[in-house]
Formats: C-alpha cells, structure tokens, sequence
C-alpha cells in the first residue's frame, strides 16, 4: 500500500484518449461559423474546458450569433467519432488491472458520455457504480466539489486520495478540494500542469510506482 488509499482519476484525456476527437468536432463546428482554426489552436485553447466556455471562445472568434442547439449539435456529432476513433490511453488498462487501492472516475462530461467513452474502451468494468460527473452536481472544474463528492462516496478524506489529471482547470479544482495530484502531460501542449501538480508524469507506465 503506498500513501494514498484512493486513487481518482479524470476521464477524457487520462482514461479514454478522447480530447483530440472531441475537440476536432468542435474545431469543425467553430470553421463552419467561419473561425478558420486547426487542431492544434484547439488543444491549446479548448482543452479541459467545458462547453459553455468553449462555445464562448467561438463566438468570441466568429464574432457570430451561435445557434442554441450547437451543443446538441456537438454531442451528437462526437458521440457518432468516439464509436468510429475512440481509444483507451495507451498503458492505462495495466495500471487499472494492477492498482491496489480502490478507484473512481470523476469528470466534467455528463454521465452518458463518461459510461459510453468508457464502454467502447473497455474500461467500464473497472468502473461500476464509481462514476462521478459534474453534470449531477451541476458544478464544474475548477470547483473542487466533484472531486470532494468522489472521495466522500468512496469512503475517504481528501488528504488520503489522489488525483490523477491532464488540465489545469482539473489540477486547480483538485488542489482547491485539499487533494494531491498528479499532473499527467502526456499532451500538455501549453506546459501548464509542472507548476501546479503534485507531481508529473508523461506515460501511464510509469503511474503504478509514483502511488
């Protein structure tokens, strides 16, 4: 048993590989409002954030009404990429088989997308009845309370888990709640996570002897 007795971990990004196809859709969607962006302007600024600010970012690049609908509109449409693209993040299936101490997820999207993301990775399994979402509390990162909900249900203080995340506004929330976290950089393009994690690691290999 290492120092921590619960592990939480972050969805996209850190479970399941799916920032780069949700965030093609949504760079898709900002284009046809005539933003002209590409991916990489994507991650940098659209990553780890919820909808609602995305959708501000296009309106801010479009200077355009957007439609009421779009984030149906986006849902729908990267619902229909994850079944086609969605992968879990290399090495994480190993760590979930291995890791000692009980586990959850607690993440931004709503708890449709969390089960369905995990389901066509095969993660699911691991995850049953363990699965917290900002949408049921309707407070999102970076307040902390998802990850303060996560832990209590879990049967633990914050100071005895960890988190495991890939954003700044995640790190943030988890460092507000009272929590350690490990700052995953696999694709931090901006660099932001060194400063403000606990700690960070580039590979799911090297997790298991960090806890």
């Amino acid at each position: 048993m290492g120092k921590y007795k619960c592990v939480i971990f972050d969805c996209d990004g850190v479970l399941v590989d799916s920032e780069p196809v949700s965030i093609q859709v949504l760079v898709d969607i900002a284009n046809e409002h005539g933003a002209n962006i590409d991916l990489l302007y994507g991650m940098k600024h659209f990553k780890g954030s919820f909808f609602t600010a995305c959708k501000s970012k296009i309106a801010a690049l479009t200077e355009k009404e957007l439609p009421d609908d779009l984030e149906d509109q986006y849902r729908q449409r990267s619902f229909e990429a994850f079944k086609k693209e969605m992968k879990p993040v290399e090495g994480i299936k190993h760590v979930l088989e291995n890791l000692e101490e009980p586990f959850c997820v607690a993440s931004s999207g709503p708890e449709d997308k969390i089960q369905l993301n995990l389901g066509l990775t095969g993660l699911l399994p691991h995850f049953e009845d363990k699965i917290f979402s900002c949408y049921s509390i309707q407070k999102w990162k970076p307040d902390p309370a998802v990850f303060l909900w996560a832990a209590e249900t879990m049967g633990f203080k914050p100071e005895e888990c960890v988190v495991i995340e890939d954003s700044l506004s995640g790190v943030r929330a988890a460092k507000q709640g009272g929590f350690d976290v490990f700052g995953f950089v696999a694709h931090d393009y901006n660099n932001e996570l060194k400063s403000e994690a606990t700690l960070t690691f580039d590979s799911m290999s090297k997790l298991l002897a960090m806890l």
